[in-house]
């Protein structure tokens, strides 16, 4: 039965009150931590974010010029201070299995900077980047060592136009406004070195080259590592990276992950249809290597393309590049696990109207949005552009 308080309103009941007292709180908290944790693992809430891109921008775009594979040249970084390599060709329309420009005349380099994160950019040509059959100093010996901690020090290593190399350094040490070079590359004992821009600095005299060379047949390629201990006067082979495969495996993309352990992701192509990014992993500071993973199962025909492989802020590695089949476009990859293990394809960019796309490189920026450039195509006889994804990779 219940009584009335003195408003004339019913009480509690009287056996309610036994719940106040600590041992019966406690009995509830206990109760109801249970629930909770029950209902969040039935429900399964989502762990962190997924990417999403920014904003697309146009670096360089113009008529009767074909802009190109910035792979083949480097990207360096000093915060939000971006530049990143290009090669301005001439735009000639060809077959649709060809890039679209005119080989008959040389591809120029070029520099694109941004001095805000890559949200806007300026093109440069600076006449010491040029090689000697455009105008360019004449090929020599590296006179004296480099300083790879130097303020503003950056280095790129290229090709000449044979499929044969030999290759060529230049170096800068006030963030690329001006170059020394260029400057004889060693054939390190191969009949071929096919040189992209890809290198870690170990110490002011001490640095890594990740390198490809022709293969035993001759033909392009297979991925090594050398090492120069002196400033680069002198450049030792240090090891091949993976084992000579049936059609190439070129265009490393590499990474430090502690004292001893670097990661290298290549592009493989196997034929004409299958194309693909493998990730190799030495324990021991470049010695020895064993295949990890493979990041990427396919890129797409008529090649595929390389990767440009990140660490990014937090631990997680990132691979963008370009796909070469229907949809044409850029893509990403990440890893939560040091690359063991790696998501789906999430796409940065999409539309392109052909095959001739990608050559990534790709900058995180101190805000931890992602700058990705690549070349891109609006039709597939048009002229091709240079171009950047801005892209946040969300959180895990």
């Amino acid at each position: 039965m219940r009584r009335k308080t003195k408003h004339g309103s019913p009480s509690l009941p009287s056996a309610l009150p036994c719940f106040t007292t600590p041992a019966a709180r406690q009995k509830i908290g206990t109760l109801a931590r249970t629930l909770l944790i029950a209902l969040m693992a039935a429900v399964k809430l989502p762990a962190g974010t997924p990417p999403s891109v920014i904003r697309q921008l146009t670096i360089f775009q113009e008529p009767g010029r074909f802009a190109g594979w910035p792979a083949n040249h480097g990207i360096w970084q000093w915060g939000n201070e971006l530049l990143v390599g290009f090669s301005d060709a001439s735009f000639q329309p060809q077959p649709p299995d060809r890039h679209q420009y005119d080989r008959s005349r040389p591809e120029q380099p070029r520099l694109a900077r941004s001095l805000d994160g890559g949200e806007t950019w300026t093109v440069e040509a600076p006449p010491s980047l040029l090689p000697p059959e455009q105008g360019g100093a004449a090929v020599s010996d590296l006179p004296a060592p480099m300083n790879f901690r130097a303020p503003g020090f950056a280095m790129t290593i290229r090709y000449t136009d044979t499929n044969r190399g030999p290759s060529r350094l230049w170096y800068s040490i006030d963030r690329g406004r001006a170059w020394s070079g260029p400057y004889r590359f060693p054939m390190l004992g191969e009949t071929g070195i096919l040189a992209r821009t890809d290198y870690l600095i170990n110490g002011s005299r001490d640095a890594f080259v990740f390198l490809t060379a022709s293969k035993s047949n001759g033909k392009e390629g297979r991925v090594f590592v050398a090492r120069t201990r002196d400033g680069g006067l002198h450049w030792n082979f240090l090891a091949w990276i993976g084992a000579e495969p049936a059609g190439f495996s070129i265009m490393p993309s590499s990474i430090r992950l502690s004292r001893r352990v670097i990661l290298t992701a290549t592009r493989v192509k196997q034929d004409d249809h299958r194309n693909w990014i493998d990730l190799y992993r030495s324990g021991d500071d470049g010695a020895h290597w064993r295949l990890l993973a493979r990041p990427v199962s396919s890129t797409g025909e008529h090649s595929g393309n390389p990767p440009q492989l990140l660490r990014l802020t937090g631990g997680r590695l990132c691979i963008t590049y370009g796909y070469r089949s229907p949809p044409y476009g850029i893509r990403a990859v990440l890893s939560a696990d040091l690359g063991r293990s790696w998501s789906p394809p999430f796409t940065l960019r999409s539309g392109a109207a052909a095959w001739d796309l990608g050559y990534t490189r790709s900058a995180q920026r101190p805000d931890g949005n992602i700058v990705t450039v690549y070349y891109f195509n609006n039709a597939p006889h048009t002229e091709r552009f240079l171009a950047a994804t801005i892209w946040n990779p969300g959180e895990k």
